[in-house]
């Protein structure tokens, strides 16, 4: 038995981090679907979703194929170690908090699937200027970053222009009927 990896993308500011956290909080007690952890080269910040790690480590862990999934975004590395490979060979749903380009670069199948996460560009520039972490010329930068990302083809798409809760229980809708037979250990 196969599971699934669902990679969840979304440009900067769309409510990625907060969909995927409320869908996690819902579906906690279900075994048969993992929310990974991504190794950053970024060292952590309020609420961060991440294991910071050093970019000598980082690229160890890849040069070792430790690593399962690695893109670069934003002038960081951002990677899912291969231990939650097993958790899809054992019939679970991984899910993996993405990236926008890396998944538009591979080849989606019966074992990869990609759902996006998108929202009004003025929601966006809101969010990213709450949220603190850059300067509006920063700010500025990502948005026109977010343009450039138009290719994804994606199995699913989830509007984050309400409630979060709307969204959230879209993601946790996707996930829980995503074909993935239930799993109990």
């Amino acid at each position: 038995m196969s599971g699934l990896w669902v990679l969840v993308c979304g440009a900067s500011g769309v409510g990625k981090d907060s969909v995927i956290h409320w869908a996690s909080q819902r579906l906690a007690g279900r075994h048969d679907i993992v929310f990974s952890r991504r190794m950053v080269t970024r060292p952590p910040h309020p609420g961060s979703d991440h294991d910071p790690v050093t970019c000598q480590h980082f690229f160890q862990m890849v040069g070792s194929g430790n690593v399962t999934w690695h893109w670069s975004a934003h002038g960081f590395h951002y990677g899912i170690t291969s231990d939650y490979a097993s958790d899809v060979a054992s019939g679970r749903i991984v899910v993996v908090n993405g990236s926008r380009e890396h998944a538009s670069q591979l080849d989606v199948t019966d074992r990869v699937r990609v759902v996006e996460i998108v929202a009004d560009p003025g929601q966006i520039a809101e969010r990213l200027l709450q949220r603190g972490r850059e300067a509006p010329e920063e700010v500025s930068q990502r948005l026109a970053r977010n343009s450039l990302t138009t290719s994804l083809r994606a199995d699913y798409t989830i509007a984050n222009t309400g409630e979060l809760a709307q969204a959230g229980q879209q993601l946790v809708d996707y996930l829980a009927v995503s074909g993935v037979p239930s799993y109990s250990r």
